[in-house]
């Protein structure tokens, strides 16, 4: 296979996938396609000061550790576990446990933090909170984490004025509808 053929697929398969990416006008300039990068242009560019993604390089790296958390342990977990559920697979002990595993190392990250990189809603939190949503319309039991059960009802608070309910909760039953019930 050719490079060129490997990059065509890479560049097109996100198009594919619509967990990942906001649908685009098409244009000739470049396209962003995740949503961690998408939220970090928009607060970048549209913010009305830089408390949801803050300027200040050591808040900053505390903010792109938690959304690289997300990114790479937390939602892969998730995803690891409840993506087989939705194609009528069972449930996996298994997986189950990793994302357990994931859930504690988030449980010690709140430990004295409102918000997961520190007092205030960053982007972070409105990536990381998508998670949790899926996870309450699931019916997971998340309670055992105390820090993290108290930041999931501190962000959805601090959201709902932002259209929580009509986006993140209303997607998240959505698609909670489509896992198989016995």
């Amino acid at each position: 296979m050719s490079s060129t053929i490997l990059l065509s697929a890479f560049l097109i398969q996100p198009l594919l996938h619509p967990f990942f990416h906001i649908k685009r006008q098409p244009t000739h300039k470049p396209s962003m396609y995740f949503s961690r990068a998408i939220i970090q242009y928009l607060a970048n560019a549209y913010g009305r000061d830089d408390a949801l993604y803050p300027k200040n390089p050591r808040l900053r790296a505390m903010v792109d550790q938690r959304l690289n958390f997300d990114l790479g342990t937390l939602f892969s977990r998730y995803l690891n576990l409840y993506s087989p559920v939705l194609h009528g697979e069972p449930f996996s002990d298994e997986m189950d446990a990793k994302l357990k595993e994931a859930l504690g190392w988030f449980n010690t990250m709140l430990e004295g933090r409102a918000f997961s990189a520190g007092d205030n809603l960053t982007v972070a939190d409105i990536s990381i909170v998508v998670v949790f949503s899926n996870l309450e319309a699931f019916g997971y039991d998340f309670s055992a984490y105390d820090n993290v059960s108290k930041w999931f009802e501190r962000t959805k608070k601090a959201l709902e004025p932002h259209g929580y309910k009509e986006i993140d909760q209303a997607g998240a039953q959505m698609l909670a509808s489509f896992i198989k019930k016995d």
